[in-house]
């Protein structure tokens, strides 16, 4: 590998930093659930772009297939599927966890996915959906939800060196999202540690009320972190015995097996 690629992650400022590819990419993740499709001005607002810059972006991602235009409105294609799918081809556990999901989904009849750690973010990148809504949002795959208030981002917080976590916590903004969550930086540190030497976070309705959540981290057979895999249930239909005496080992079972089977 280009030793260059090992060195740590660029600044906007390097010379080898491509700002046209990164500001394209804004222009992608401006789009979400609450803002499926915007006009011109809407999106270089989002992004912080004049129009003019922004209108060569859409435009050339339309022009790609990426985003599709109707009248004065843009909206992503489903080409930009493409990019998430080829995340998942590229990595050899795709068919494995998405199993493992199912199964976890069939067994104990609750939601299961798999998250990633990007930026200070988790990333679903697989998940296998019960019957029950459990959040006012549709979690799917490529939603972000904040690390510091989910069972499965604190797994993977737990999981990182201690100076790459302290640098997360000196510069999280930790926004209230019931009366449970955790405002302070001090208190998720004490939670992350405790993640770290217990092996499984819990997360008791610190991101919506009445979502309760489960993790543990999913290793490959030579030892790398995959991610984190997680069961979402409701706290006033599952209580913390249950979760921890029934879905505990399940997940701890699941993660054995991905370990067995990914290479």
């Amino acid at each position: 590998m280009d030793t260059a690629l090992k060195d740590a992650a660029l600044s906007p400022d390097d010379r080898d930093f491509v700002t046209a590819l990164a500001s394209g990419l804004d222009v992608i993740l401006a789009f979400d659930e609450n803002n499926p499709r915007m006009t011109l001005s809407e999106v270089a607002a989002r992004t912080d772009m004049n129009r003019a810059r922004a209108r060569r972006f859409l435009l050339t991602l339309h022009a790609m297939g990426y985003v599709r235009k109707d009248q004065r409105y843009f909206e992503l294609a489903p080409r930009v599927l493409q990019l998430g799918y080829a995340f998942l081809s590229a990595n050899n556990y795709r068919n494995v966890i998405q199993q493992v999901l199912e199964d976890i989904t069939a067994e104990c009849g609750e939601s299961s996915s798999l998250g990633v750690l990007d930026g200070d973010d988790v990333t679903y990148v697989a998940r296998s959906a019960s019957r029950q809504r459990l959040m006012a949002i549709t979690l799917s795959v490529g939603t972000r939800l904040p690390a510091a208030h989910t069972s499965m981002g604190r797994v993977l917080l737990a999981q990182l060196p201690d100076d790459q976590l302290q640098a997360y916590l000196d510069r999280v903004q930790l926004e209230r999202y019931t009366d449970k969550t955790i405002t302070d930086s001090d208190e998720l540190r004490r939670a992350v540690l405790e993640v770290r030497q217990q092996g499984y976070a819990i997360s008791d309705q610190e991101l919506d009320s009445g979502l309760r959540s489960l993790a543990v981290p999913a290793f490959s057979a030579n030892g790398s972190l995959i991610g984190a895999i997680n069961i979402s249930t409701n706290a006033a239909r599952v209580d913390f015995d249950t979760l921890l005496r029934q879905y505990l080992p399940l997940l701890q079972e699941k993660a054995r097996q991905i370990r067995a089977h990914v290479s």
